[in-house]
């Protein structure tokens, strides 16, 4: 299991980078609602999930806050991890495997569900629910 620690004390930040995928969000987010991107920050880079024809892994790894094709809105800390360096690229390797290109799917395993699987596994907090609400309506 991967060494966790919720709490503001030590360890590496876990960040929940969020971006907008329409303008729409700008009217929506004040009720609560929205269509996001997410993608985790940790160790200096962030890491999301998205879709592609193939079988083989839809994880990748890009600068914080700079996801292409997505306008970024906010980050969310989520908490520490005590891993390394080292043991959090065998774990993002290792769930990567879970998470192949061709098995996106907008509501049952988006991009969301990527960074919750995450943020569960690291800090044992999920992301906030208004960052997928809409796939848990549809």
């Amino acid at each position: 299991m991967a060494a966790q620690n919720g709490g503001g004390g030590g360890g590496t930040p876990v960040v929940l980078n969020v971006y907008d995928l329409t303008p729409m969000n700008n009217y929506l987010y004040w009720f609560g609602l929205g269509i996001f991107h997410s993608g985790i920050e940790v160790h200096g880079m962030e890491y999301g999930f998205g879709a592609h024809e193939f079988p083989a892994s839809g994880v990748f790894e890009v600068e914080p806050k700079s996801c292409p094709g997505f306008v970024y809105r906010r980050s969310v800390r989520m908490g520490t991890t005590n891993m390394s360096r080292a043991e959090f690229r065998s774990f993002i390797e290792n769930l990567a495997g879970k998470y192949n290109g061709n098995t996106y799917h907008l509501i049952s395993k988006n991009c969301n569900h990527f960074t919750d699987d995450v943020c569960k596994n690291l800090t044992s907090k999920p992301i906030p629910g208004w960052v997928n609400r809409l796939a848990r309506l549809g």
